[in-house]
């Protein structure tokens, strides 16, 4: 069986020769496209120079929209979201993330100057991923999402990324993934032992000024000059 084609890309790079890199992965319907507009808005000031990598999904029939075809990291059943997962279309997206965090080392970039980041959909494959990857990271940042699988992390996840700073936003009026949802993945993380860095925002299912500038401080720290 052939390996899938590499996920198509928007790269944006703060300065020449970067030293680091985002991955940065969008929702369910979205496209690389949906955070470009946010890096100029971020204070990268404190930062080393940072390639941005958005990449697009592929399209896939999505249940809970009548099978609609979609761009999507995996299938998603119903609103609860864990109840029913599709652990093949999640593992098969964590193979194509793990694709992309290749590329940067082979341009240079070592695994502990890579961030996985994330929102709704996005942010459950930089957990899926990023909690198994096998050489530390730099961070996972996790923007209106959950932790899916979350019955199999303790056994699979990588003790290389037991202390990565770990990067938790989430709107309090959030009806796509319930606030309560991601306060149970925090929590199972924080058993497990991992430094969560959460934030509530006045917000729904979006991303707020606030939290692009917590994001800012937060990259500073781990990404610094």
């Amino acid at each position: 069986m052939s390996a899938p084609a590499p996920l198509q890309t928007i790269e944006i790079e703060t300065a020449p020769n970067p030293t680091a890199a985002v991955i940065w992965l969008h929702g369910l319907g979205a496209d690389g496209n949906d955070f470009v507009p946010i890096v100029r808005e971020l204070d990268l000031s404190g930062c080393q120079p940072i390639r941005f990598v958005f990449p697009t999904a592929p399209t896939m029939p999505v249940t809970i929209n009548g099978g609609y075809a979609m761009r999507a990291w995996y299938d998603i059943f119903a609103p609860d979201l864990v109840r029913r997962e599709d652990e093949p279309g999640l593992r098969a997206s964590q193979a194509l993330v793990e694709a992309l965090i290749a590329k940067e080392k082979a341009r240079g970039i070592p695994a502990g100057r890579i961030v996985l980041a994330g929102f709704s959909q996005g942010c459950a494959m930089a957990l899926q991923t990023g909690l198994r990857h096998p050489e530390q990271l730099a961070g996972l940042m996790c923007l209106s999402g959950y932790l899916p699988l979350a019955g199999t992390i303790a056994a699979e996840r990588h003790a290389a990324n037991y202390a990565t700073p770990i990067f938790m936003g989430h709107g309090r009026q959030d009806p796509v993934v319930v606030i309560p949802r991601a306060e149970q993945s925090r929590d199972a993380l924080t058993a497990l032992g991992y430094r969560i860095e959460w934030h509530e925002y006045q917000m729904q299912h979006s991303v707020c000024m606030e939290e692009v500038e917590d994001i800012g401080h937060w990259l500073a720290r781990v990404l610094p000059k």
